[in-house]
């Protein structure tokens, strides 16, 4: 607070509230009916997909309308904030063309008299406070909403455009570094991916080959033998596609178990989702979850231990080659799956154990550097997005008159 105060030399900050400071307006979605609206768009059209994907200051969207679906054939100016406020409440992006949004955004568009004395990246900062006030006042009902009277009420600070430029240039900085390590985090993953297939590579006549089903041993499923047992549930949604690391278990006992709950796993297991939407998501049981419970939406692979090393099951089933033999064999349109069966027919090449045991100390460490959370590069974007964010609502507090 003090290098703010040092930042304000004594200026006392002004307060506006949103309905004051913009033309408050929803997005909406142009009439699927006419096909005129929909096709050769060249009127950017944001939905929460283009947030999602490429992130939250955006020149461009995934989808686009033609210029006859913009009604009245006014855009939303440029430099614009939109921001989520109902289904997915909380979420905010700054335009920064004329474009056009879906209905779940409210836009705000700064009225002309404030132009000069509030800067759009300062609003985009700013915001996040908003989207958290946003949060924690929906109103009641079947569809989650923000309440709006309270939201136009709600007060932004007008602190001198040096302290806003400064600000910003802080912010950016942080925003700048963690995205810096988040490329090089991608450049890593698609380094690891390329260096695990071309270590699980082998000629067909140089190493015997066998299926899944071929190597791994039979699972049980549970069975109740008395009222006080309990078991943890680990549920289809409980892997993190970050780190393949259970984030989560249910406590079950046999009166609240769920009806999918089957398959008894042990330390070592390999188990991997077979049904969307968790389809792919797949980890290696750890020794506290030994003995707990897996839905049947998973398959259990158990290695033989004189066959193969459960970490060269785990690496097998993350291939490039796994996935593309689970997109040619999966069954359903609406929830594709694929069965236990189909995924046991997979053929993996069976090295002696020695040669195994290298090749998985080599994918160790390149796992570790892009997936680990206790350490390697996730790890350090975690710290950065946390310093981040204390620093941001360090700087956008003002005594607030």
């Amino acid at each position: 607070m003090s290098y703010i105060d040092k930042l304000l030399q004594g200026v006392e900050v002004e307060w506006k509230t949103i309905d004051e400071l913009f033309h408050v307006k929803n997005g909406y979605t142009p009439s699927k009916k006419n096909k005129e609206f929909w096709l050769d768009g060249t009127v950017p059209w944001f939905r929460m997909e283009d947030l999602r994907t490429n992130g939250r200051v955006l020149s461009d969207s995934i989808q686009h309308v033609s210029e006859s679906a913009i009604k009245g054939g006014k855009y939303f100016p440029a430099n614009s904030i939109i921001i989520a406020t109902s289904a997915t409440i909380g979420e905010h992006a700054l335009i920064t063309v004329p474009y056009l949004s879906n209905q779940r955004f409210t836009n705000l568009s700064l009225k002309k008299e404030y132009k000069e004395v509030l800067m759009p990246k300062f609003l985009y900062y700013y915001c996040f406070i908003l989207d958290e006030w946003c949060k924690n006042n929906t109103t009641v009902g079947n569809f989650a909403g923000v309440d709006m009277h309270g939201f136009k009420k709600f007060p932004i600070p007008i602190p001198p455009l040096e302290v806003q430029k400064e600000i910003i240039r802080i912010l950016d900085t942080f925003t700048k570094l963690t995205a810096e390590l988040t490329a090089e985090l991608t450049a890593r993953k698609k380094q690891y991916s390329y260096y695990r297939d071309k270590l699980l590579s082998f000629e067909e006549n140089k190493v015997e080959w066998k299926t899944l089903g071929e190597v791994v041993q039979r699972t049980k499923n549970i069975k109740w033998n008395g009222t006080d047992e309990y078991y943890h549930y680990i549920d289809l949604s409980s892997v993190s596609r970050i780190n393949n690391s259970i984030t989560e278990t249910i406590e079950i006992t046999r009166n609240n178990a769920p009806s999918r709950a089957k398959k008894l796993v042990q330390k070592d297991d390999v188990i991997f989702a077979t049904t969307r939407p968790t389809q792919m998501r797949y980890c290696l049981i750890p020794k506290e979850y030994s003995g707990d419970v897996a839905s049947t939406g998973y398959c259990v692979l158990r290695a033989k231990s004189t066959e193969v090393l459960p970490k060269w099951i785990f690496y097998w089933v993350s291939s490039s080659e796994f996935k593309i033999y689970l997109e040619e064999n999966q069954s359903g349109s609406a929830y594709p799956a694929i069965s236990d069966a189909k995924v046991k027919d997979f053929k993996i090449p069976i090295p002696p154990l020695k040669e195994q045991e290298y090749i998985i100390s080599i994918l160790n460490k390149f796992d570790t550097l892009t997936s680990s959370i206790s350490e390697g590069l996730p790890k350090e974007i975690e710290l950065r997005k946390k310093q981040y964010e204390y620093y941001r609502d360090k700087l956008l507090t003002f005594s607030q008159k």
